[in-house]
């Protein structure tokens, strides 16, 4: 198991990403510490862990809180004696709204979360890391800050400062001995697209026809499974990318190549 015993806080744990990369984590060998707004959520995702084997704590965590991001990470570092990972995956969407009808009053409430709140994550985690070495932090980014999706100007917005932040994280946590690395992500067959598929069935869509849609701009030709695109964040975990910092990753499945 390769992330036999590290401590991997996961903040954002949802129905979607967040619950696979819990379980995931836990199935690799880590000890896992989840942070979401839905402590009723995170008791079901805890209970899944354990039932796979894995020991997981919850604590109900708003990102938009320093005070709520220090109370997660200590939790953790009381629970099981330190912390080696983070994992920011925390976010809100915003108004699906092209950028000329955004509402440029509410761009702030989606930064609050998605960038500023990766930043309290890691200020939360850094001198439990730097206790034991050093340790990796992953930002889940979007395919959208470089290939833009009409709809999701607030978020890919955010998402793309959370990209900033990223380099400027590895280059001055890196003394520290932490690396920092963003994972772009794109479709993500997980309950988020499968929904929004089954919404434009529900309105009169062809369900073929919608996820053809989908997967015909995709290389792979399939909608990136949501187990696969957890397995890449574990690896930027891992020590297996000891030496890699300050990379973003595209996890789409050929959708889009950075040069």
């Amino acid at each position: 198991m390769f992330l036999a015993d590290k401590v991997i806080v996961i903040s954002g744990v949802g129905p979607g990403l967040g619950r696979t990369l819990a379980l995931e984590a836990a199935v690799a060998g880590a000890k896992v510490v989840l942070g979401a707004r839905n402590q009723e959520f995170l008791a079901s995702v805890v209970a899944d862990v354990e039932a796979a084997g894995g020991a997981a704590v919850a604590r109900g965590t708003d990102v938009t809180s320093k005070e709520q991001c220090q109370a997660l990470v200590a939790m953790g570092v009381e629970t099981f004696g330190k912390i080696d990972g983070l994992v920011n995956s925390a976010y809100v969407h915003g108004d699906w709204a092209s950028m000329d009808a955004a509402d440029s009053e509410k761009f702030g409430e989606v930064f609050d979360v998605i960038c500023q709140g990766a930043i309290r994550m890691a200020q939360a985690c850094l001198a439990p890391m730097q206790a034991v070495g050093g340790g990796s932090i992953v930002n889940i980014s979007t395919l959208s800050t470089v290939k833009p999706f009409s709809g999701e100007a607030m978020y890919a917005a955010a998402k793309g400062a959370l990209n900033a932040a990223t380099r400027h994280m590895a280059n001055d946590f890196g003394p520290m001995g932490i690396r920092v690395n963003a994972l772009r992500m794109g479709w993500i067959g997980g309950a988020p697209v499968y929904a929004y598929i089954d919404q434009q069935v529900a309105a009169g869509a062809d369900r073929d026809t919608v996820i053809a849609g989908i997967t015909d701009r995709i290389p792979l030709r399939e909608i990136p499974p949501e187990v696969d695109c957890a397995r890449a964040v574990m690896m930027f975990l891992s020590d297996y990318s000891r030496v890699v910092s300050g990379a973003s990753l595209d996890v789409n499945g050929g959708e889009y190549m950075a040069p």
